[in-house]
């Protein structure tokens, strides 16, 4: 009896987390799918004015997705040995957030605004695209991202740092008369004029602010580029094949292993006992 219930939960835990398999292709497929839905529906029924039955259809079926998504999520629990480690990890807390929400609207009064969470499934996607085809790329971007985060944070703090500086002498030249009623308006104003994106609520009315004006146009164009440049950098770094890592553990859930993997780097359980 022992050795059927195991070999029952490897198989729920095969479908449910690996990608590998042809039913655990099926299971990401049909969960992107109904993923993509339920945004879709949370959509819809933000619109105004629409007729009742498409409210009630839509009704139904977000009843049905999210009776789908609470099977699937009692299913992620009891397939694996440790289930506190998959309840409190990022993506759990996501699947639990994403599935309540219609539940608490017939326990909690004005809980409909909670509704909305359900856009929180949108991030699960990330899970799913662990299937084989795209965690090559995926990996490589991951990487490339994760590698080029202290770069960007520190190109990040110097923007922040000359955004301060420039709102300052802005603050300085044109002062309350034309707009710039504080330091911190000032740097918000050079924090738009610098992304380019230009709301015009505020503008530089004396020729020495219009001129600095100018260098920091010029600047953004220069400063939005950086980013993009060292994440492609880093991207280009990675370009040799990375394997497809699908293997999940059915007992610490660690699902970074290559196909070829025999134990779990992290907990050493047998990833495909016999």
């Amino acid at each position: 009896m022992g050795d059927s219930q195991a070999l029952w939960r490897k198989k729920l835990h095969d479908i449910i987390y690996e990608a590998d398999t042809p039913s655990g292709k099926f299971f990401d497929v049909v969960l992107l799918i109904l993923i993509l839905l339920s945004v879709i529906f949370v959509m819809i029924e933000s619109i105004r004015g629409l007729p009742q039955r498409i409210y009630d259809l839509l009704y139904l079926g977000e009843w049905v997705i999210t009776i789908f998504f609470s099977i699937e999520y009692i299913f992620r629990i009891i397939s694996v040995r440790q289930p506190f480690r998959y309840i409190f990890s990022f993506y759990g807390v996501i699947d639990l957030l994403s599935t309540i929400p219609l539940y608490l609207s017939f326990i909690l009064a004005g809980s409909n605004y909670l509704l909305t969470v359900r856009a929180l499934r949108l991030l699960r996607v990330f899970r799913i695209l662990k299937i084989t085809r795209y965690i090559g790329e995926a990996n490589r971007l991951k990487n490339a991202l994760n590698d080029s985060k202290a770069k960007i944070l520190v190109f990040l703090f110097a923007v922040f740092i000359v955004a301060i500086i420039a709102g300052t002498l802005m603050y300085l030249i044109e002062g309350e008369e034309n707009g710039f009623t504080s330091i911190p308006r000032s740097v918000y104003w050079c924090i738009v004029t610098l992304t380019t994106v230009g709301f015009g609520d505020i503008a530089p009315a004396t020729p020495l602010g219009q001129l600095l004006a100018t260098f920091i146009m010029i600047m953004g164009y220069g400063i939005i580029a950086v980013p993009t440049g060292i994440v492609s950098a880093e991207y280009t770094r990675h370009k040799d094949h990375i394997p497809t890592n699908t293997q999940s553990c059915s007992n610490c859930g660690a699902n970074v292993h290559k196909d070829n993997a025999k134990y779990c780097h992290q907990c050493g359980e047998d990833l495909n006992p016999a």
